[in-house]
């Protein structure tokens, strides 16, 4: 029985000499000296090609999207770490560690996309029939839909229709869009004719379906969430160790209090108004000259 030659390797990913560090056959430093982004390495890294304009564009806003998400587990974890003062990739290790059925990003969302749209392949069925099977499967087993609702957006989760939006604007929306959106469709039906509330998609649902259309396998669309998230979990806890106080539940403070997130009162700078790119170079110049900006960073 022959065997890939690739197994008998340590990695296929890179190597690195002296001169130079290699990820998947492109010289990092080249790839940076040629104005290639970090979403356009993450691309090189998980599928070992370059994406096309549209491609990172997509990448780049999927990631910003789910970067932040306030007092949510993970970065409450990080805060509550942090202040015992371990060594700080501790703290956002134990952010990163909360991401789970219900919170944060994960696989099985892809994977029961792939599994439906397998079966609807073999059964020579279209993307809007499978899709109303899956709804269907799922609400008559009375398991929640995976991709649909989030506890804190009842009304809807804010980031997820603008990914859905992005995907058709950018021209990088495939299959899983179209299920997702035919999921979403049935669902949406089958509520109001049982008589329940409207429960919108979140941004699982629509984050997963844009990074499968753009190629990622379910578990590296969970990696990419994770690393996103996981920038955030470190500024909560690089915060917390600079601003903050060690064991803040001490003296005048409740025993409670790094547990209970309503606590957790923010500070931070008043609401802004995004800059356009034609406005961001003397936006960005305007705001560094002020120096009203350092009263934030950590």
């Amino acid at each position: 029985m022959s065997r890939d030659p690739l197994i008998k390797r340590k990695t296929a990913l890179s190597y690195k000499t002296r001169e130079k560090t290699v990820m998947r056959g492109y010289n990092l430093s080249d790839l940076a000296e040629e104005g290639y982004s970090f979403s356009d390495a993450m691309f090189v890294l998980f599928q070992g090609r370059i994406p096309t304009e549209a491609e990172e564009k997509m990448l780049t806003y999927e990631m910003g999207s789910f970067l932040e998400h306030s007092m949510s587990p993970s970065a409450g974890s990080a805060i509550a770490v942090t202040a015992g003062r371990p060594n700080l990739p501790t703290a956002v290790a134990a952010g990163v560690m909360t991401f789970g059925g219900v919170h944060g990003p994960g696989a099985a969302h892809g994977y029961m996309m792939n599994k439906y749209l397998e079966r609807g392949q073999k059964e020579g069925k279209s993307v809007d029939e499978i899709a109303k099977e899956l709804v269907d499967d799922y609400m008559d087993a009375e398991m929640p839909v995976m991709g649909m609702g989030q506890p804190q957006h009842r009304d809807g989760d804010p980031r997820a229709e603008p990914i859905h939006l992005k995907q058709e604007e950018l021209g990088t929306n495939g299959i899983y869009h179209e299920l997702q959106r035919s999921i979403e469709k049935h669902f949406h039906a089958r509520r109001k004719k049982e008589g329940k509330s409207y429960v919108g998609v979140n941004v699982v649902g629509a984050g997963n379906a844009a990074l499968s259309d753009l190629g990622f396998a379910p578990n590296a669309a969970w990696c990419i969430g994770s690393v996103s998230r996981g920038y955030s979990c470190a500024a909560h806890a690089v915060f917390q160790m600079k601003k903050g106080r060690a064991w803040a539940a001490s003296r005048s403070e409740p025993m409670v209090q790094m547990l209970d997130l309503s606590m957790i009162k923010y500070a931070g700078p008043k609401d802004r108004t995004v800059p356009t790119q034609e406005e961001r170079q003397e936006y960005a110049k305007a705001q560094k000259e002020s120096g009203e900006y350092r009263k934030w960073v950590i």
